[in-house]
């Protein structure tokens, strides 16, 4: 009987130790569940984030065949450096012809201009005896009412002013087809000195250079290749300006404000830590701004929660860094003060 009532009381002692753990177990998880709430109310972090930057295509504006290639994969360039050349050749055919068409169409513009002031001279002196048959014109009817000529002579003189007057029409409209002329041609001009213009900008599109300081990447072009105009050659990678573009869900943007600090973790560098702040929130959701966005008005929408690109700045030290790729994966963590 005393054996009972020993293992019965230690029995109880084993409840009350056990009562008193599970109770300890569940204050401490209280605790580190508050703490690991505060701290995710204060931390917002995405895994759906990357490294981004400018990223510059390098096209051609004009077709021709690459007569040499300077820059190879990976190779560091500053803006104005020389990448590649297109043989020219075909554009200085195309410019000669095109600057001596303009030649020739500026030495008829000439000749229409002399043209003209010929005309013109003439036009003036039928001018002056249009207005001398008209005085003789006058005179000779003065002199018919008087009597003091005859009918012949009268008739004589009303003849020549009828040809003078036919005279100075004649070199009028002489002088309104030069004046049409010359339009005409200065037109011509114009067309062709334009044409010769585009020629003469696309000899200077057969050099291309870089169009900012980076890093040469996805370069496939070679010395010889025919290349198109548009068509994508290689591009630049500027890597003193890269940013991360962080991903989050709609429902953690509440708190989030440009300015608040960022911690960075790159997956690449294990146990290194970037920092940065946020820079802006972008107007709208990636969907929003796919090529084909969501019609929810067809009647057959499914509620997902949306993303909502956060840009995020570097710090200076951090985006200078020679070592982040656009691309890289990381898990970008919002600081919440």
């Amino acid at each position: 009987m005393a054996e009972t009532k020993g293992e019965t009381s230690n029995n109880g002692k084993k409840k009350k130790i056990a009562v008193l753990i599970f109770a300890g177990i569940v204050a401490v998880g209280a605790v580190i569940l508050y703490f690991y709430l505060d701290y995710k109310s204060t931390h917002i972090s995405t895994d759906d984030a990357y490294v981004d930057g400018r990223i510059y295509p390098v096209a051609p504006r004009i077709s021709g065949t690459v007569k040499a290639v300077y820059v190879d994969h990976n190779q560091v360039v500053k803006k104005g450096d020389l990448l590649l050349e297109i043989d020219p050749a075909d554009n200085d055919a195309r410019l000669n012809e095109a600057a001596s068409s303009t030649d020739v169409e500026r030495a008829k513009l000439a000749e229409s201009e002399a043209r003209k002031k010929a005309a013109s001279a003439q036009l003036e002196l039928k001018g002056a005896n249009m207005r001398q048959a008209e005085i003789d014109m006058k005179r000779a009817e003065t002199l018919l009412e008087k009597g003091a000529i005859s009918r012949d002579r009268y008739d004589r003189t009303k003849t020549q002013h009828d040809v003078a007057a036919a005279d100075f029409k004649a070199a009028r409209e002489q002088v309104r087809q030069a004046e049409s002329g010359i339009i005409s041609q200065a037109s011509l001009v114009r067309e062709k000195r334009a044409k010769q213009l585009t020629e003469e900008l696309n000899m200077g599109y057969t050099k291309i250079y870089a169009p900012a300081d980076g890093l040469v990447t996805k370069k496939n072009v070679e010395s010889g290749n025919r290349v198109q105009a548009g068509q994508p050659l290689m591009a630049i990678v500027a890597l003193d300006d890269i940013w991360i573009t962080a991903n989050y869900k709609e429902t953690q943007l509440e708190k989030i404000r440009p300015g608040q600090k960022v911690k960075i973790e790159i997956d690449t560098f294990s146990g290194e830590t970037f920092y940065g702040k946020v820079d802006s929130i972008t107007a709208g959701t990636g969907a929003a701004f796919s090529l084909f966005p969501p019609e929810n008005a067809t009647g057959n929408y499914v509620k997902i929660v949306q993303r909502i690109p956060v840009k995020i700045i570097l710090d200076k030290k951090a985006g200078a860094s020679p070592v982040l790729r656009v691309g890289m994966s990381v898990v970008p963590t919002v600081i919440i003060e």
